[in-house]
């Protein structure tokens, strides 16, 4: 017979395999069982509010993990451990803190040190939507064929959008494939090229990635200026390339707008397979949102999803942490949070929105051509006025998300048709002339600069 400790243990194998890792720390850390009397187990848990979630929610888990070792127990009591509570104030804060992130997903994941794969980024967990289509499909064509069909896989988009979980959801899967793995990012890469050459250990750090049959670079628009960490790059490509390794790239820009970068490098990029990530639709939004809170065992209502889907739209991450906050307000507060206080959630876990006006954006693109504001709206085809009046006409589509028809409203009524020529031209251009992409790259700035000082005046006030 089982005594009471390793029943406890035992019961707790079974149940940590059909519950989330986050879940798992959050519920049943410093639970075990007080005592048994008649067929009823006591089990210890260290405050109330655990005490509630383990009996709504996971009552007959554990009820069916305990009867599986011992059949004659028929029922399950809580009690609160009063000793564990008598901990100083400012420990029980950070007790209730750390389970609270451990519950949200907030805490520091395990990353294997022998790959830098975090096992938590898995294609099981990714939401696939109109945004991310084809970079997941170009993925999925990947691990079929490692090595031969897209290689290199060259991802980009904006921060905050799911790139690493997708290329980290490769590697995991070739992993199980029995495949050697290596994920780092640009950054990291870099510096330990700097420090094997302090150390005089160049040819190990030279022999060190040339072992992988799978190598995945992060945030490659790193590499701009670095001339030594190019040289030293290509030649690891073209040595993984050769030998049929598969290459996986991200960035928060396509090659040829990644500024000082040799030409033959950004051609080793463009090889392959390139592909965007863009920001999530509504759609996707909702389906992010719904699979978070069920992966987190928790319901969320269907008005306050739509909610939060429909204000927050830049990306994964901030729509994620709006999530995590409601989550926190239910949690703490036991209800729904009121629309006034989702409004303030919103506004306090998301990124400014960018505040700047049409009028703003043509006076930049104006000044940085050195014409005058007022010819971009009117009706003329004059060279050095229909190419500021494009470039404003694309910003304010990619950039801030107006809509065609509104855009070609403010821009001297134009048709919309005029506005989505003007936007499929730059984007060509932008690919094909690295001199003008960086020009698009110095006005955003501009424009971010002074958005930036609108959003702070807005806050003085």
């Amino acid at each position: 017979m089982l005594d009471n400790k390793q029943l406890w243990d035992n019961a707790i194998v079974e149940i940590e395999l059909g519950v989330s890792k986050a879940n798992f720390i959050t519920w049943f850390k410093n639970t075990f069982i007080y005592k048994i009397d008649d067929g009823i187990v006591f089990i210890s848990v260290p405050n109330a509010f655990v005490k509630d979630w383990l009996l709504n929610k996971y009552h007959k888990v554990i009820l069916r993990a305990l009867r599986n070792l011992n059949p004659s127990i028929r029922g399950l009591e809580y009690t609160i451990n009063r000793e564990q509570n008598k901990k100083p104030i400012e420990n029980r804060q950070e007790m209730k803190q750390n389970s609270m992130n451990a519950q949200l997903g907030l805490e520091n994941h395990y990353t294997n040190k022998e790959d830098n794969l975090n096992p938590r980024y898995t294609f099981e967990s990714f939401i696939v939507g109109q945004f991310n289509e084809l970079a997941h499909a170009a993925s999925q064509a990947v691990i079929n064929k490692p090595g031969t069909t897209y290689n290199p896989l060259f991802i980009y988009g904006g921060t905050g959008l799911g790139k690493t979980h997708l290329i980290q959801s490769i590697g995991n899967t070739l992993k199980a494939q029995n495949k050697r793995v290596f994920y780092l990012t640009s950054e990291k890469y870099a510096t330990e090229l700097i420090d094997s050459i302090k150390n005089n250990t160049i040819s190990n750090f030279k022999e060190k990635y040339r072992k992988y049959d799978l190598l995945i670079i992060d945030d490659v628009q790193f590499f701009s200026g670095k001339e030594k960490i190019q040289e030293e790059f290509f030649h690891l490509f073209n040595s993984l390339y050769d030998n049929n390794k598969q290459i996986i790239f991200s960035s928060d820009r396509p090659p040829s707008n990644i500024s000082n970068i040799e030409d033959r490098l950004i051609s080793r990029f463009e090889g392959g397979m390139i592909v965007d990530v863009s920001k999530p639709d509504y759609e996707s939004r909702m389906a992010i949102l719904s699979s978070k809170s069920k992966s987190l065992g928790v319901e969320i209502d269907k008005d306050i999803v739509d909610y939060i889907a429909t204000n927050v739209k830049e990306n994964i991450r901030e729509l994620e942490g709006v999530l995590n906050a409601v989550i926190c307000r239910i949690q703490l507060q036991k209800r729904d949070p009121t629309i006034p206080e989702l409004k303030s959630l919103i506004k306090t876990s998301v990124s400014p929105q960018k505040t700047i006006s049409i009028k703003d954006v043509v006076k930049i693109v104006s000044d940085f051509y050195n014409i005058e504001e007022k010819y971009v709206y009117e009706k003329t085809r004059r060279k050095e006025v229909v190419k500021p009046r494009q470039i404003s006409m694309y910003i304010l589509r990619e950039d801030f998300d107006i809509s065609y028809p509104y855009i070609g409203q403010k821009m001297g009524g134009r048709d919309h048709t005029t506005v989505i020529h003007a936007c499929e031209k730059i984007k060509r251009e932008i690919q094909s002339d690295t001199v003008f992409a960086q020009d698009i790259e110095n006005i955003k700035n501009m424009i971010n600069n002074k958005n930036s000082s609108l959003n702070a005046t807005e806050g003085q006030t």
